[in-house]
């Protein structure tokens, strides 16, 4: 049988819960002409799924109520009667929640490295072309720290954050991050090389802050936005650069707030001469993914670049982990679920 986990319901609340799943049983699919059927390995979750969750969404389709839970997968050809793809060919796509799905071969691509078909979850995070090419873009492309600068990175140990903060340190910035509990910011600093690290549940964490940044801020990657923003926001120098990529915190506060900080931010891009530039990783995929593919395999295989995966085992605890992103945050790493070996 094929398992399948559907949207059942919208949202009730700001954050997604797993009672807005359904797991359903359907026949596993056979391959027609021209088409593969693909056995489901790993499931990536991701922020954006809440947004695909909503009735409205701004950059995509949302789910129709009873279709399958959409969501990045890598998974092995189990049969092919296509000419480009061949048994136990491992593929990436985005074919969601499910154990099985059959494809004509338009939205697959097969895992392009070493590095990826010995690691096939990799090509959901550090080599994907959402959190690993985003993070390559915003950090060498947009921002380009230099020696000696301070670069402050939100959600320092997620699966954009980890990168970008490593990034930073090879072109020689000063990396400060900051994370949700006190055991993450002793990662990033122990593990991923960060300067420093601050917890932004602190009650101290903008005078902590500031503390970390003596001489201001010249990179600020924007992942998370909320309140950690508004304490970074006066530390940012003339000129600084704001790559922005994501804004989690909006799914937990509803998108506005009584103090609302937009006209704050507003003026301080206008001050300080601002450079703020929204990377959507999509537009560099035809002319910097082949690139970025090579050289992240060379940093993460050489070891200048070290990858923090948390895994969900089960198809079926997957609703309970999307839940858990928003609700606790306590995963490290990139959010990865293991559907089957």
């Amino acid at each position: 049988m094929n398992r399948q986990i559907i949207l059942a319901e919208r949202p009730r609340y700001l954050m997604p819960t797993h009672n807005c799943f359904e797991l359903r049983q359907a026949p596993v699919p056979a391959p027609s002409d021209g088409e593969v059927l693909i056995r489901t390995l790993w499931l990536a979750l991701d922020p954006y799924l809440h947004g695909r969750m909503k009735r409205i969404n701004s950059q995509a389709q949302p789910v129709a109520i009873g279709d399958v839970m959409v969501g990045a997968t890598v998974g092995r050809v189990q049969t092919s009667n296509h000419p480009d793809f061949s048994e136990n060919d491992l593929v990436v796509g985005f074919w969601g929640w499910q154990d099985y799905c059959v494809s004509n071969g338009s939205r697959i691509m097969k895992l392009q490295t070493e590095l990826e078909r010995s690691h096939p979850s990799y090509a959901l995070g550090a080599m994907s072309r959402v959190s690993g090419l985003g993070a390559y873009i915003s950090m060498l492309h947009v921002a380009k720290p230099k020696p000696g600068e301070t670069v402050v990175i939100g959600a320092a140990t997620g699966g954009v954050g980890q990168i970008a903060g490593q990034l930073a340190k090879m072109e020689g910035a000063r990396v400060v991050g900051y994370a949700g509990s006190p055991e993450k910011c002793d990662f990033a600093v122990k593990e991923l090389g960060f300067d420093a690290c601050v917890c932004h549940r602190d009650p101290d964490f903008g005078e902590a802050l500031r503390d970390a940044c003596a001489e201001g801020v010249h990179v600020y990657l924007e992942s998370v936005g909320g309140e950690p923003m508004d304490h970074v926001l006066p530390l940012l120098n003339h000129y600084a650069r704001v790559p922005v990529m994501g804004l989690i915190a909006q799914w937990s506060t509803g998108g506005t707030n009584a103090n609302d900080t937009r006209m704050a931010f507003l003026t301080q891009v206008m001050a300080k001469r601002l450079r703020v530039e929204g990377v959507i990783s999509n537009d560099f995929f035809q002319s910097h993914f082949r690139d970025f593919q090579t050289e992240m395999a060379n940093w993460i295989t050489t070891k200048q670049i070290k990858i923090v995966e948390h895994v969900v085992d089960g198809l079926e605890h997957a609703p309970r982990a999307l839940q858990g992103m928003f609700q606790t945050g306590q995963h490290m790493g990139k959010l990865v679920v293991k559907v089957s070996e």
